[in-house]
C-alpha cells in the first residue's frame, strides 16, 4: 500500500544553506546491495542479478564495504568544511516485481535502501531514477512493448537505442498519469517519498538533496555515439500524441492562421494542417516547405572547432560574416575527444562555438571567419567557411564568391605554439531556414521542461521538501561539438525553475570557466553536481581544481562517479567507457587514481 503526503509528516528539511554547511561529496556506487552471504555463496551465487536477489531475501545488504570505503576516503566520519557521503540510486521502474495481483512494489528492496540510509551515518544523496536508463527489470521490459510509454522517430517507430552495451527505453515526455509508464514512476515516486518519512529524524536530516529523474530529454539514434550528429539527424517525438500537442501548442503561440502566416510565410487553411516538420528537403519529398527539418532548419548555424593555445597567446575570438563581425566566440568549451586523441595536449576545454542565427541572411553563399585577436591586438584568420542559404524554392542562387576580411595573416602561422582546427560547419553547408522547425524545436523543449515540472510538483505533493529536490541534467552547451538541439533542455537549465539545478559534469565541464560563466549567467545558486569525473590523467592538480571550482562556485555537492564495491569475480571481463572510471588507486585510466587520491586529500579540509 503506498503512502501518502497526508499519512505522515512531511520530510525532514535540511538546515538553511550557509556559509558553515557543508560541501558534500558523495560518489556514486554500485554494488551497495552485495551482502556478505552473496559473495560468500560461490556455487549457489554467479551472477549480480542472483546476487541482490539473495541478499534482499534476507534483509541484508552491502554495508560494511561501502562505509569501509567511505572511511577511507575520510576516516573519523564526516566533519570539517568538506565532507564524504554518498549518493544511493533508486531506478523506480526497478523497483517493481511481477505478483498474482499485479505489479507491485518490492519492499525488500526498498528496505535495503532505507537500512543503508539508517546504518551509514554520513551526508546521502538520494537519486530517484526514471529516465532512459531505468530499463533493468520485467516491468521495463513489459513497458518497451508498448508504443503509448515511448517517444516516437518520424517514421512511426521509438528509436533503437544503447548505451555501452546497456539496453535504454526512450520513455515519453508526455505528463498524462493514464500512460501506464507514468502510472509505475509517479506511484514509485508517491511510494518512496512516504518510506523516507518513517526514517528516524537524524537519518531524514542527513539527506542532503533528492535527485529527480535523470537526464531527461529526447532521444534520438545512435545515443552512444551520435551526440555531435548535423547530418541526416532523426529527432522525437512525433508520437500521434506529441503531434497533436504541438498544433495545439502552435494555436495557443499565434492565436490566428493569419498571425501564423505572417510570421512564417506559409500558408495552412487551419492548425490541423501544419505538419510537425520531420522531412529532409534533400532527399525526401515535401508537400510543403513547411515539412523540411534537419540540424540547421530552425535557422541556427553552430560555428566552431577546437584551440589549444598553451601560452595564452590569443585574448579573443570573433565572427565575421561576409566581412562584418557578428560576435564573441565562446571559448575554453569542453572537447574531451581532443585531449584524448593529441598527447601533448593538457587540457579537455580547447573547445570553441558560436551559434549563429542566419534566417536573416539573404539567399546566396556567404562566409565566417573565425578572427583571432592577439593579446597584441593583431588579428590573424584561425579558420574560414563559406556556407549557402537556399531559397525555398531551391531556384539557382549565383556564383558570386562573399567577400570577407582580406590579407588576414594565418593564426598558425603568426602564433607558431597554438595547434588549431575548424570543424565545423562542413565546406559549402547549404541551409534552408524553416520557421516552423523553429517552433517544433521550441516545443520539443517545453516538452523537456513540463514533464520536469510535473515531477518536481508530485515529488513536492508526496512530502519532499522543496530546498532537498533537485534536478539531474545533461548540459549540451558545454560540449562545443554536440548538436544541442537533439537533447532540447536548454529552458530546464535556468536559475528560476521550481527545482535546484542538478548539472551533471564531465571532462573539461568540471572546471570550465564556461560553465562558471554559464552559471553566474542564468543566476544558478545553491546547485548540485549529481555526476561528476574530471576524465583527465596528463596533469597533477586538475581533480583537486576542479572539485575546488565547484565548491567555490555555490554547490551543494558533487557526486563522483563512480566507487565499485561488486566483487571481481561478478564484474564484466569487458572495457568499455563507462568502467573506464571505476574510482580506485589501481587504476590509471581516464585518470581514476588520481581522481580518488584528490577525494582523500580534499576531504581533509
Amino acid at each position: 500500500m503506498m503512502a501518502s503526503a497526508q499519512d505522515s509528516h512531511a520530510l525532514n528539511a535540511a538546515p538553511p544553506n550557509t556559509p558553515s554547511t557543508p560541501f558534500v561529496i558523495a560518489p556514486s556506487f554500485v554494488g551497495e546491495f552485495f551482502c556478505p552471504r552473496a559473495i560468500a555463496d560461490i556455487r549457489g551465487t554467479s551472477t549480480q542479478a542472483q546476487a541482490v536477489e539473495l541478499c534482499g531475501k534476507h534483509g541484508e545488504t552491502g554495508f560494511a564495504a561501502v562505509n569501509a570505503l567511505l572511511d577511507t576516503l575520510e576516516p573519523g566520519g564526516p566533519k570539517g568544511d568538506v565532507q564524504v557521503g554518498f549518493t544511493l540510486t533508486l531506478q523506480l521502474l526497478r523497483l517493481y516485481k511481477k505478483t498474482d495481483s499485479g505489479w507491485q512494489i518490492d519492499e525488500n528492496h526498498v528496505n535495503a535502501s532505507l537500512q543503508l540510509i539508517r546504518e551509514i551515518k554520513r551526508p546521502v544523496v538520494i537519486y530517484l531514477a526514471a529516465d532512459h536508463f531505468d530499463t533493468v527489470g520485467p516491468l521495463a521490459e513489459e513497458l518497451g512493448k508498448d508504443p503509448r510509454n515511448l517517444m516516437w522517430l518520424s517514421d512511426g517507430m521509438p528509436p533503437q537505442l544503447g548505451y555501452f552495451g546497456y539496453k535504454i527505453l526512450p520513455y515519453t515526455l508526455s505528463t498524462d498519469p493514464s500512460i501506464p509508464v507514468n502510472k509505475y514512476r509517479y506511484a514509485a515516486l508517491e511510494y518512496i517519498a512516504g518510506k523516507l518519512r518513517t526514517l528516524p529524524k537524524e537519518a531524514q536530516e542527513r539527506i542532503v538533496a533528492v535527485n529527480l529523474v535523470g537526464e531527461l530529454h529526447h532521444m534520438f539514434p545512435d545515443f552512444e555515439n551520435g551526440m555531435g550528429l548535423k547530418q541526416d539527424v532523426r529527432v522525437t517525438d512525433y508520437s500521434p500524441a506529441s503531434v497533436a500537442g504541438f498544433k495545439t501548442w502552435l494555436r495557443a503561440k499565434y492565436g490566428t492562421m493569419e498571425a501564423l502566416s505572417k510570421r512564417t510565410s506559409l500558408q495552412y487553411a487551419s492548425f490541423d494542417e501544419v505538419p510537425a516538420p520531420a522531412k529532409d528537403i534533400r532527399k525526401d519529398k515535401l508537400q510543403s516547405f513547411g515539412e523540411h527539418y534537419d540540424a540547421y532548419a530552425d535557422g541556427v548555424l553552430p560555428i566552431g572547432g577546437w584551440l589549444w593555445d598553451p601560452k595564452q597567446a590569443i585574448k579573443r575570438l570573433a565572427l565575421y560574416i561576409d566581412g562584418k563581425q557578428a560576435g564573441t566566440v565562446s571559448q575554453q568549451l569542453n572537447r574531451l575527444d581532443v585531449y584524448r586523441a593529441v598527447e601533448e595536449i593538457t587540457s579537455a576545454n580547447t573547445g570553441y562555438r558560436i551559434d549563429y542565427d542566419y534566417s536573416g541572411l539573404k539567399p546566396g553563399k556567404h562566409l565566417a571567419q573565425i578572427v583571432a585577436v592577439s593579446n597584441d591586438d593583431h588579428k590573424s584568420l584561425l579558420g574560414e567557411r563559406e556556407f549557402v542559404v537556399v531559397p525555398r524554392n531551391q531556384s539557382a542562387i549565383g556564383s558570386r564568391a562573399p567577400r570577407g576580411l582580406r590579407n588576414l595573416p594565418s593564426a598558425e602561422k603568426r602564433l607558431p605554439s597554438i595547434r588549431t582546427y575548424m570543424d565545423m560547419p562542413k565546406p559549402l553547408q547549404d541551409l534552408y531556414f524553416n520557421p516552423l522547425a523553429r517552433d517544433w524545436n521550441d516545443y520539443r523543449a517545453t516538452q523537456v521542461y513540463s514533464f520536469l515540472e510535473d515531477f518536481h510538483a508530485r515529488a513536492l505533493k508526496a512530502g519532499i521538501p522543496a530546498e532537498k529536490l533537485y534536478s539531474h541534467q545533461i548540459v549540451p552547451n558545454v560540449n562545443s561539438s554536440w548538436n544541442q538541439q537533439l537533447f532540447a533542455v536548454d529552458t530546464t537549465l535556468r536559475g528560476n525553475t521550481p527545482w535546484k539545478q542538478g548539472l551533471n559534469m564531465y571532462g573539461g565541464s568540471t572546471d570550465s570557466p564556461w560553465m562558471k560563466f554559464f552559471i553566474a549567467q542564468r543566476k544558478i545558486s545553491d546547485y548540485g553536481v549529481p555526476e561528476f569525473n574530471p576524465q583527465q590523467w596528463k596533469l597533477d592538480g586538475v581533480h583537486l581544481a576542479a572539485m575546488k571550482a565547484q565548491k567555490d562556485s555555490g554547490a551543494r555537492f558533487i557526486s563522483p562517479y563512480y566507487f565499485s564495491v561488486i566483487p571481481q569475480r561478478f564484474k564484466a571481463a569487458t572495457e568499455h567507457g563507462v568502467n573506464r572510471m571505476e574510482l580506485g588507486p589501481d587504476n590509471p585510466k581516464d585518470g581514476s587514481d588520481k581522481f580518488y587520491r584528490a577525494i582523500i586529500e580534499f576531504a581533509r579540509q
